[in-house]
């Protein structure tokens, strides 16, 4: 019997629901909030209000898309943590309350396992999927990791920011350039129009494999600082390089810590997670560094790189596989670890 999954996730700011039968995705529903922009950031309150009116009519989209009824589920998949409280508290209550209403057993996801296995998302029967073991770069507004996946459950964090996210990097970089929130996006479209080797700003010298980019913005900011007390309207004048230069050493300081990790572990498959992989720059750096060494990368379509149930509900699919369900009594969690 076919082993059908409902994936819900409500995070941060978007709703989404997805339906995977046997590890092959049929549907992948996401509604985005867009109340957050005007705020320069995501408002919690806003957020949890939007996904109560959300949820419903998403996962009704979701099932009928994927031509699913809701007595045929096997089991459903949400996202327990981290996030923010009142938005995971909607996807968790609405989970629980379905789940009993069904009589079939909920599965918790922890958030960052989702990125980190969304490569196993399959559109078709053949679509390939990493091997054991191979390392993962998580890049997020919140996170940025290097893991080395064993198996679907057995995850080891290897280095990771001992301050700011290369996410939250790029957005507060953005926002001091005037640009508008989420700013990454923006960076990006902008970086492929400018001079990279324009800029210089600093690079953090940090131990181990860990990451650090507070020393990044706070260059940053200087430099802004300084020339505009020269020109009033040096950014306009040079956005286009100022985001290529941004992008550039934000990625070198990534791809420097990657390539330890990879020379450490002699692993064969590097693959990308997270807002941030969404990124072009970042995106054709991994593809490039793969392949000068003769490794593996798998970098996913950019649909799957930000917040997104189909990776709920593949990663509720190999738990459900070691019927490692959850409990009722289980609630969500704002902080934690890979």
């Amino acid at each position: 019997m076919s082993i059908i999954i409902l994936g819900i996730e409500s995070s941060c700011d978007d709703t989404s629901a997805a339906v995977i039968r046997d590890g092959v995705l049929l549907s992948n529903v996401i509604a985005s909030q867009e109340v957050h922009a005007e705020f320069g950031g995501v408002v919690p309150e806003l957020a949890s209000r939007a996904h109560q009116q959300n949820i419903v009519p998403v996962v009704d989209t979701a099932l009928k898309r994927a031509g699913v009824r809701k007595d045929e589920l096997t089991a459903i998949g949400f996202t327990r943590g981290p996030g923010l409280l009142g938005s995971l508290l909607v996807g968790t209550s609405f989970a629980k309350g379905m789940s009993l209403g069904l009589r079939i057993p909920i599965v918790d996801v922890n958030h960052l396992h989702g990125h980190v296995l969304s490569h196993f998302i399959r559109r078709e029967e053949n679509d390939p999927v990493p091997e054991y073991p191979y390392i993962c770069l998580l890049v997020s507004g919140g996170n940025s990791q290097i893991i080395l996946v064993r198996n679907y459950n057995d995850m080891e964090i290897l280095g990771q920011t001992i301050d700011d996210a290369a996410g939250e990097a790029f957005d507060k970089c953005a926002k001091v350039m005037g640009l508008p929130y989420p700013g990454g996006p923006h960076i990006d479209r902008l970086a492929a129009e400018g001079d990279a080797t324009r800029f210089k700003f600093a690079r953090p010298h940090i131990p181990g494999l860990d990451y650090s980019f507070s020393g990044l913005k706070t260059s940053f900011l200087y430099t802004l600082r300084d020339e505009l007390k020269k020109d009033p309207d040096f950014i306009s004048k040079n956005q286009a390089d100022l985001a290529a230069s941004l992008q550039k050493t934000i990625i070198d300081i990534l791809m420097d810590k990657l390539d330890k990790a990879v020379k450490q572990t002699g692993v064969k498959t590097v693959a990308i997670g997270g807002g941030v992989s969404a990124n072009s720059g970042v995106r054709d750096a991994v593809a490039g560094y793969c392949s000068r060494r003769g490794l593996t990368a798998f970098i996913p379509p950019r649909v799957f790189t930000t917040d997104n149930a189909a990776m709920v509900a593949i990663a509720a699919y190999y738990k459900y596989l070691d019927r490692d369900f959850c409990r009722y009594d289980a609630v969500p969690y704002a902080r934690v670890q890979v």
